[in-house]
């Protein structure tokens, strides 16, 4: 019995110490929060349009207990952002705050942080900003910063064009859901535009697509995550960020122009189409980072010039059958995301889809693998293909009708120049990349000029010799 006693006394006392040092709470000045920042950013954000989640800690390493008598938004519901304190919203019903939070010894909370700003009435970003004030019983006040810049967007959900339309206007134009352009209909976007898609959103085309951008004033069809995945990485130089481009068996006369569309799934897909009549001319657009291929085409009349089709997780160029045209054009796989990336071209023929011509020229097909440039075929399907004064990384092939003037990259030579060696910027830790040829790259100087082509664009025979104005690869020096 005594034992038994001596035993529950000693708990007992060991208990209340243990209470007495977990319920000190201090008054003093001296006594501090620490926090694992002292500003949460949310880069630049849509008006009107929820944010991701960002979220920090509060410890209290003081070595005492401390209460906060409140946590609250200085500006109150001003400015539109939201936040949780350790399980407790801030809302209008409790005024914005929390009270008599306390915080123990070696102890944290955390905290969560959303914005949905208002608009202001700008054609430029606007900066917003609040602090998240932590007053202690001690009465010391402590900050953290809230802040973002707030871009006033037009918001469209699901839009229908059964009539043609014109998308232009200062404010970018942010897209939930699918744009449907009906047969029938001409959807236009606007040079300098830049139009951006929620997560699934896309444009699928029944009727026609066009758009109008320069070389002043491209048009950009992207995601529109605005914020960063990681410091270093902005969600828009991530793949699968929206759908792409559908053009359906319906849609005939397309075309895209000084564009650039990146982060995709499936930058441009394009449905099988008779081929007396073209599908989508492609000139001078960059369909970059795809989580799918850059643009497939199954059994269609497509014409591509001075494009670039780069890093993607399938194809860059997928095509089955049909009528192409690849003029001055870049395709480079330097897919980072997944080793097992697809080929920069492929190019293939049934008896369903015969590919009636491919014929690429003044190009180079380049990327990681030592062969980038994949063709097959069934064997009764007609299969006509011709490559001319091009750079090709792809084991050499020996038959003069199909290859004119080409540089076979040899992936076993150390010292040549190819793959990533021909472009100004190929950095796969920072996924950053810029596809201008440097002025070592054996594809500068080599394209030929139409008239000195051995076909014509109807792929007959030519006999004219080069004449001087022989078209430059656009390049850059090293510096």
């Amino acid at each position: 019995m005594k034992i038994r006693h001596i035993i529950l006394l000693i708990g007992a006392v060991l208990g209340m110490m243990a209470c007495s040092d977990d319920d000190s709470f201090t008054t003093s000045a001296s006594y501090r929060l620490t926090f694992s920042v002292d500003t949460v950013k949310m880069d630049t954000v849509f008006s009107r349009v929820p944010t991701s989640m960002r979220s920090f800690w509060v410890y209290n390493r003081s070595g005492d207990g401390i209460r906060c008598s409140s946590i609250r938004l200085a500006k109150g519901n001003q400015t539109g952002f939201r936040v949780n304190v350790d399980g407790t919203y801030l809302g209008q019903t409790a005024g914005f705050q929390t009270r008599d939070v306390e915080i123990r010894n070696k102890d944290s909370i955390r905290v969560f942080v959303e914005l949905t700003s208002v608009e202001n009435g700008m054609t430029e970003p606007q900066k917003i900003e609040d602090d998240l004030v932590f007053t202690l019983e001690s009465g010391v006040e402590q900050k953290v910063n809230l802040n973002a810049f707030s871009w006033d967007a037009e918001i469209l959900s699901d839009v229908v064009v059964s009539q043609d339309r014109v998308l232009d206007g200062e404010k970018p134009t942010v897209i939930y859901g699918m744009i449907r352009v009906e047969e029938g209909a001409t959807l236009r976007i606007a040079a300098g535009k830049t139009v951006y898609f929620h997560n699934n959103g896309g444009l699928d085309v029944y009727g026609r697509l066009v758009t109008e951008g320069t070389a002043e004033k491209n048009v950009v069809l992207r995601g529109d995550r605005i914020d960063r995945m990681f410091d270093y990485l902005p969600y828009d130089m991530v793949s699968g960020q929206w759908q792409g481009i559908h053009f359906y068996e319906s849609s005939y006369d397309n075309v895209i122009d000084y564009t650039d569309i990146h982060s995709t799934f499936t930058g441009i897909t394009c449905d099988s189409a008779a081929l007396d009549r073209q599908k989508l001319t492609l000139r001078n657009t960059i369909v970059h980072n795809c989580q799918g291929a850059g643009v497939t085409m199954r059994h269609c009349k497509v014409s591509m010039e001075n494009c670039q089709l780069t890093n993607t997780l399938g194809a860059c160029l997928d095509i089955l059958g049909g009528d192409i045209q690849l003029n001055h054009c870049t395709l480079a796989q330097f897919y980072p995301f997944d080793s097992n990336r697809g080929p920069a071209l492929s190019f293939a023929a049934d008896e369903k889809n015969p590919l009636e011509r491919l014929l690429c020229e003044n190009s180079i097909v380049t990327g990681y693998a030592e062969d980038v440039v994949m063709g097959s075929q069934t064997d009764s399907a007609t299969f006509e293909y011709q490559f001319v004064a091009s750079v090709l990384r792809t084991p050499e092939v020996d038959d003069t009708a199909r290859f004119h003037q080409i540089v076979w990259e040899d992936v076993k030579d150390t010292a040549a120049v190819s793959g990533e060696k021909h472009f100004k910027l190929i950095d796969i830790d920072q996924q950053r990349y810029d596809f201008h040829l440097l002025q070592r790259s054996t594809a500068v100087g080599i394209a030929l000029p139409t008239s000195a082509l051995p076909v014509d664009r109807e792929g007959m025979p030519r006999d004219e010799k080069p004449d001087a104005g022989c078209y430059e690869w656009k390049e850059e020096t090293t510096t």
